[in-house]
């Protein structure tokens, strides 16, 4: 998906390419995703000192909420982009609230389903002291599902603020930047995803 988008001047009829968000926001996303990859990188060598260990756990998660969850970040990503899409024509502003509503609710069943799944994972016996594996799993998702929350808390303020005023341009590179920050959250469980669930 694309980070830049076409922005026309209607006094001088050129398009120029914008950058969505605020600079500063790139610096944190970029950050947040080399925080992760440090992650991703001591799990995969600990994985490679343990291979049976890791994969004999792995075998007691849930790939079907793993799925769903996923679809679930992407549906949520993609009402966003609509949301964004009508927020830019003022006669669509009740749409793109609707838009961003949905978004919201659907976002919110991930972290629904990541509780249960953690609930059916503990009442089992395996916690983030059970072994190394599940040490690793708690760690990331934990750390993910909050990018989550803060993700819904975001785009919450954001739809609230759009609702009550006229988008001025400010507003508008704010839900830009709120908008990029959920992309990142859906990338990231992307990664995620195979990487715990799937990877042998």
């Amino acid at each position: 998906m694309s980070t830049t988008r076409d922005t026309e001047d209607v006094s001088t009829g050129t398009t120029s390419r914008h950058v969505p968000g605020e600079p500063g926001l790139w610096v944190l996303l970029f950050g947040d995703m080399a925080l992760f990859t440090f992650l991703f990188t001591f799990y995969l060598h600990d994985r490679g000192q343990n291979p049976r260990l890791f994969a004999e756990s792995q075998e007691h998660l849930h790939r079907t909420i793993g799925v769903i969850n996923t679809l679930v970040l992407l549906t949520s990503s993609i009402f966003v982009v609509f949301a964004l899409r009508a927020l830019r024509n003022e006669h669509m502003r009740q749409l793109a609230t609707r838009l961003a509503v949905a978004a919201i609710a659907i976002g919110a069943c991930f972290i629904v389903l990541k509780l249960f799944e953690y609930y059916e994972l503990v009442t089992a016996g395996m916690t983030l002291t059970s072994n190394d594996f599940y040490m690793w799993y708690f760690a990331i998702t934990a750390l993910h599902l909050g990018h989550v929350v803060l993700g819904l808390l975001t785009l919450t303020v954001l739809t609230r603020l759009v609702r009550s005023a006229k988008t001025a341009a400010t507003h508008m590179a704010f839900f830009e930047g709120g908008a990029c920050f959920w992309h990142v959250v859906d990338l990231l469980w992307i990664v995620i995803f195979p990487l715990l669930y799937l990877v042998r």
